[in-house]
């Protein structure tokens, strides 16, 4: 090691052991500000956000439209720890449709439900690892991932695909490997969203959903995956905001001492870093503003807050007043908030300290490949190929042998279904449609250029052109053709009901749904349970009649067996 890079250490360990007073004005607001941890506009460190660091701020999160390149996201990391070298850089990349790194083109990985539906704890470990070592190449040093919620309710708005399924062993067992895989690169995980968000309807980003279960029932499911995350050594845990009235009737998850200090801390023994979702998020603040939600977080337990995207220093400035009136009315211990400084500095301090150790070598993501091996053009080695990939997906026979019977009249057209982007997700490229500006090398389907391409959306409907616009397609269309409509989470939308509906009476039609479908598969002939890049080129092979396996298996919707 270094002189200097010894001084740096022995500087980073020297303030993170420092017992704060927080008697002293100047060490009670440099406690405040470890605790924070806002996003920001742009590709660079804003002059404000760096005057903050220097000053003490806990971190920042990153997100896509801060992202350009991994050389820039790494320029900008090594700024912002230039300004303060304990300082948390995290990041949303969950593999899959919750993508940062690749919210430009598309994440290369195939996601949190298919890992699950491949049911291969080593690969799910592999693709933590994979994570982890592109996350450390660019310096960041937390990953809000994995989300080890169970996803029961498939009309769940938020959660969905994200999730490795919806029974409570399987998504602890993938969860606990993907922790161990991504804190190998010395990278720290976080368990999402605590006590669990897979049975709501709702979108916390938007509301307060209501989960109505009681203690026993959540040991049963909701807890499962998450104690299994602590027993892998996870280092941080996301909260979530929302209601449990039969644990807490008066307070949503993240500002519930019973659910965070009795539940998370005492019964489930977690003693790592407790984040908040982002604050910002209308299931959080709605009511109250973010500094007040800041103030009861702090209060109920949580460490380090999440504010959310693009946060203006005002804000900042707000929050730590907030938290500084409330320690002095009473409402706050100071104490509290000294123990969740000091467990920031401390993760931050271990974060830094491993990013100095040298870590074997893990797999990349690489190029989406191009054949079933998982060879990439580049020659690099993808971690899951495109037969793997296909090995996930359910297939309604009779569906898509209607299709390949019009494929003697000419190719078939495309029908994209647009919804609102999911906050989460944001709108990063997805599923066939994320290979459009692809390097034509990356691909060697059939040119899908051949295939009409056609866009539905929601807007369609809230215009009243719904019906011009199926007109339009069918026009289009020649009768002895056929249709794939391809979608996401497509049996939640009344858009996409009414547009399937009339496409399957005058075209033979097969739908796609590229997220999380409904039960009885009424609206999805073919479900890959992903929509990212990867999966998008694993459909469009299988479409076009290429590097295809025996996909799937016998839906529990249809026992004749008639999906594979």
């Amino acid at each position: 090691m270094s002189e200097p890079e010894a001084t740096r250490r022995a500087h980073r360990t020297a303030v993170s052991e420092q017992s704060i007073d927080m008697g002293d004005p100047l060490q009670r607001t440099r406690a405040i500000a470890t605790t924070l941890l806002p996003g920001f506009v742009g590709t660079e460190l804003p002059e404000a956000l760096r005057v903050r660091l220097e000053a003490g701020l806990g971190g920042v999160c990153v997100f896509g439209p801060n992202i350009a390149s991994p050389a820039q996201l790494n320029a900008l990391n090594e700024a912002i720890l230039t300004a303060n070298q304990l300082a948390v850089i995290a990041i949303d990349e969950e593999s899959g449709d919750v993508t940062r790194l690749n919210y430009a083109d598309g994440s290369p990985y195939p996601g949190a439900a298919v890992l699950g539906r491949l049911d291969d704890d080593e690969l799910t470990q592999r693709v933590g690892r994979g994570v982890g070592s592109a996350l450390r190449a660019t310096s960041c040093t937390l990953d809000f991932a994995p989300d080890v919620d169970v996803n029961s309710n498939p009309d769940n708005p938020v959660i969905g695909v994200r999730s490795f399924g919806s029974d409570a062993a399987l998504v602890a067992r993938h969860g606990a490997a993907f922790v161990d895989g991504l804190q190998s690169t010395g990278v720290a995980a976080c368990a999402k969203h605590f006590p669990g968000h897979g049975d709501t309807a709702m979108d916390s980003h938007l509301s307060l959903p209501v989960i109505d279960r009681s203690l026993e029932e959540l040991r049963e499911r909701e807890l499962v995956p998450f104690r299994a995350a602590i027993q892998a050594g996870v280092r941080t845990i996301m909260t979530s905001h929302i209601m449990l009235p039969q644990v807490d009737a008066e307070r949503p998850a993240t500002f519930s001492p019973r659910i965070l200090q009795g539940l998370l801390r005492e019964e489930l023994g977690f003693d790592g870093v407790i984040v908040t979702d982002a604050l910002d998020m209308k299931g959080a603040s709605g009511e109250t503003g973010i500094p007040e939600a800041a103030v009861r977080a702090l209060a109920a337990g949580c460490d380090l807050l999440c504010i959310g995207t693009e946060t203006a220093d005002e804000l900042i400035g707000d929050i730590v007043s907030a938290v500084e009136e409330a320690i002095a009315a009473g409402r706050l211990s100071a104490d509290r908030v000294a123990e969740a400084a000091g467990r920031v500095r401390e993760l931050a301090r271990d974060l830094a300290l491993s990013s100095e150790e040298p870590v074997e070598a893990a797999p990349q993501a690489g190029p989406v490949p191009t054949s079933s091996t998982g060879e990439a053009t580049s020659g690099e080695t993808h971690l899951v190929g495109i037969e793997r990939a296909q090995q996930a997906f359910d297939v309604r026979e009779s569906a898509l042998s209607a299709l390949r019977a019009t494929e003697k009249e000419g190719p078939f057209a495309v029908v994209r279904l647009e919804t609102e982007a999911n906050i989460a997700v944001g709108v990063a490229p997805w599923g066939p449609f994320a290979q459009v500006g692809a390097a034509p090398e990356a691909t060697d389907s059939r040119a899908w250029a051949e295939h009409a391409e056609f866009v539905v959306g929601e807007t369609d409907a809230a215009r009243g052109v719904l019906d011009a616009r199926i007109g339009d397609i069918l026009g289009a269309v020649p009768e002895n053709r056929g249709v794939v409509v391809i979608g996401k989470a497509v049996h939640r939308y009344d858009f996409a009901r009414t547009a399937v509906d009339a496409l399957r009476a005058k075209r033979t039609t097969l739908v796609v749904d590229m997220g999380w479908p409904a039960d009885d598969r009424a609206y999805a002939d073919v479900a890959t349970f992903g929509g990212s890049r990867l999966m998008g080129r694993a459909l469009m092979a299988f479409l076009d009649g290429t590097d295809r396996a025996a996909q799937g298996s016998v839906s529990d919707a249809d026992p004749q067996g008639e999906r594979r």
